[in-house]
């Protein structure tokens, strides 16, 4: 009894289809009616939704403020595997590498340098407003819970999805090697311990916009500017070579590839996806400065 569940209105739907059918219809209808009627036979509950709450998501590490992911760490993409070694000192790639790094010095001090320490920014509340301009809506944990929490978990999922070659190659940053100045002073001591190769901002940031599109595709290309513009934010910052920033779009994209197989990120992704339409139907527009954004991205 407790499985079969009907709803009022299939409920008369079956009864006058049974009007029409005489005989063995009758006695089946009433035994429907009196199992219905005697709460044997209930209306559906709404379906249960991820939660959008950090308690009960939890932290990877307890007070980092960074939630777990979807996934377990078991099943994330390897980037050991599907990443080849990063470039060796005295090969082309390095001298590509290197050329990049020359190219993004101008950049120090402009607003593009600006907007690449605001990308250092990995905690929310902050971290939210990243792709607000790109998606041309606020985003929050009150306003849109669900997006906010997507955002928040598959930070964890894309940026963890980088260690596994990280730890094994640890190679220098730049900052480290060429003994320059950063956009992130504070993290400088941090980073000289942590490898390179491949970027786990950018891994992040090109899943971010992959995710996003998936929600707004109307968005699509100023999601996807966005996201590669949070990766070579990397680069400008100098704190990644061009091939660690490359190389973590891989493994960003490879994380959103396996994430499209688990229930609670699609439930989550359906549900942020409604937000989002609920928004625009108000006519909810960001707030931030996209102009001063968008011109501060397009400088070279």
């Amino acid at each position: 009894m407790r499985g079969l569940v009907m709803s009022s209105e299939k409920f008369f739907q079956l009864k006058e289809t049974m009007k029409i059918k005489r005989g063995f219809a009758v006695p089946l209808f009433s035994a429907v009616a009196s199992l219905w009627l005697s709460g044997c036979v209930s209306v559906p509950a709404e379906k249960t939704l991820p939660s959008t709450s950090p308690a009960e998501v939890g932290e990877l590490r307890a007070g980092s403020g960074y939630l777990n992911g979807y996934l377990p760490r078991a099943a994330l993409p390897s980037s050991l595997k599907l990443l080849p070694p990063p470039p060796a000192n005295g090969s082309a790639e390095q001298a590509a590498d290197d050329a990049a790094q020359r190219a993004a010095k101008p950049m120090r001090g402009t607003p593009r340098w600006e907007v690449a320490a605001r990308d250092v920014v990995l905690k929310f509340p902050a971290a939210a407003d990243t792709f607000s301009c790109a998606l041309d809506l606020p985003i929050a944990e009150a306003a849109t819970p669900h997006l906010n929490m997507l955002l928040r978990r598959t930070l964890a999922d894309a940026g963890l999805a980088t260690y596994a070659a990280k730890d094994h190659y640890k190679r220098t940053r730049p900052f480290a090697q060429l003994k320059e100045p950063t956009c992130s002073p504070a993290e400088e001591k941090h980073l000289s311990t942590d490898g390179s190769y491949p970027s786990g901002h950018a891994a992040l940031g090109w899943a971010w916009a992959l995710v996003l599109s998936q929600i707004a595709p109307e968005r699509t290309d100023a999601l996807l500017a966005r996201g590669y513009a949070f990766g070579q934010s990397r680069v400008v910052c100098n704190v990644h070579w061009q091939s660690d920033v490359d190389a973590g779009r891989t493994m960003g994209a490879a994380a959103v590839a396996r994430l499209q197989s688990d229930a609670t990120f699609t439930a989550q992704l359906a549900a942020a996806k409604a937000e989002v339409a609920r928004a625009r139907a108000k006519g909810e527009k960001s707030t931030l400065n996209c102009a001063a954004e968008a011109a501060a991205l397009s400088a070279k």
